[in-house]
């Protein structure tokens, strides 16, 4: 059974950071919330070796863990990516997030050692824009990268999109590319200025849902995550959508997917969170937002990984609504959580 925190929330996901070398810049970069410490693009010793990460896989599988995504960084910079993925464990399932460079050529390759989903960064469908965005002038690579996903057996492929005041202005030609290209989808991500600086770039996101909620065909809402999916028809006409709280068959023929993940200030999000991190350098990290709940796996025997595991789990608070409350009207850090006793895996 998942191990639960003590609000609830069952821990059945993890997100592993295979390095922190990138061969982009994004300008919103923030590294699973390390900040941008983009590294040099050797190797480094800090990383964890795969008998490192796998060992973290079938011990946190233990547990109730059902899915992995791979991260960085770009974690297809690991030259062994190919032998971590065969190595997870039997019944986990396998996604990874990448900028997309590096899948012509291997993206079979890593289908066949047990990938089965991509998430594929690409803020514009404008090679300029992306460039700005990336510094890099790799859209060619990353739009022939999502053709090789899709010809692996990837698909639906889901394009992210962090949407701040420099990309906002982009989101109907994206959303319209969902929409005319089979086994894409699109997740808007709002922009975090709490972990990437820059707060003159964030954009009420309210604005992107009351657009898609016109522009949509359908709408439905998945309550367990309060998220909102909008199923947009190729041809830019919207019927009048339908909220429904079930879960249909996903897109028809000629329609598009769109998912906007919202999760600043949001306490249904974080009261639905039920993920574990884990940095490139080998330590549990139980909030993408907060920088002291970092826990070291130390020199990653099974027995101590799992006494820090269940440390991280019992640690774990929703980042918005216990860790940051409101006075006020503002968001300020709850001292009453700061002073109190730090939970171990003694208290389990």
């Amino acid at each position: 059974m998942p191990l639960e925190d003590d609000h609830g929330r069952a821990v059945t996901g993890i997100r592993v950071s295979l390095t922190d070398r990138c061969n982009f810049d994004c300008v919103y970069c923030h590294n699973e919330g390390l900040g941008d410490t983009r590294g040099p693009m050797d190797p480094q010793d800090g990383e964890m070796t795969a008998d490192e990460v796998v060992r973290v896989l079938e011990v946190v599988h233990e547990f109730g863990v059902e899915k992995v995504k791979f991260t960085g960084g770009e974690p297809m910079l690991r030259d062994d990516l190919t032998e971590i993925i065969q190595r997870v464990p039997d019944g986990m399932e396998v996604s990874m997030t990448t900028n997309g460079t590096f899948l012509p050529g291997r993206a079979a390759e890593l289908a066949a050692a047990g990938l089965t989903r991509v998430n594929v960064s690409q803020d514009a469908i404008d090679p300029e824009a992306f460039a700005e965005l990336t510094k890099s002038g790799a859209y060619d690579k990353v739009i022939e990268g999502v053709e090789a996903a899709l010809e692996a057996g990837l698909a639906p492929v889901k394009l992210n999109m962090v949407v701040m005041e420099p990309t906002a202005g982009y989101v109907p030609r994206m959303v319209d590319h969902v929409a005319e290209n089979d086994g894409l989808q699109l997740q808007l991500i709002e922009y975090m200025p709490e972990i990437t600086g820059h707060p003159e770039w964030a954009i009420d996101i309210d604005r992107v849902h009351d657009w898609l909620t016109d522009r949509a065909d359908r709408v439905e809402h998945r309550e367990m995550h309060d998220r909102r999916r909008y199923y947009v028809g190729a041809d830019g006409e919207a019927e009048t959508p339908d909220i429904d709280a079930g879960d249909p068959d996903g897109p028809a023929a000629g329609e598009g997917m769109v998912e906007i993940v919202d999760p600043v200030e949001n306490e249904e999000f974080c009261a639905n969170c039920h993920r574990v991190r884990v940095t490139h350098d080998g330590k549990f990290k139980g909030c993408l937002n907060r920088h002291d709940d970092h826990r070291s796996m130390a020199d990653m025997t099974r027995e101590q990984i799992r006494a820090t595991f269940r440390e991280t789990v019992a640690n774990r608070v929703p980042y918005y609504g216990e860790y940051m409350v409101k006075e006020d009207g503002q968001w300020v850090v709850n001292d009453d959580y700061i002073d109190r006793p730090v939970p171990t895996a003694d208290d389990d």
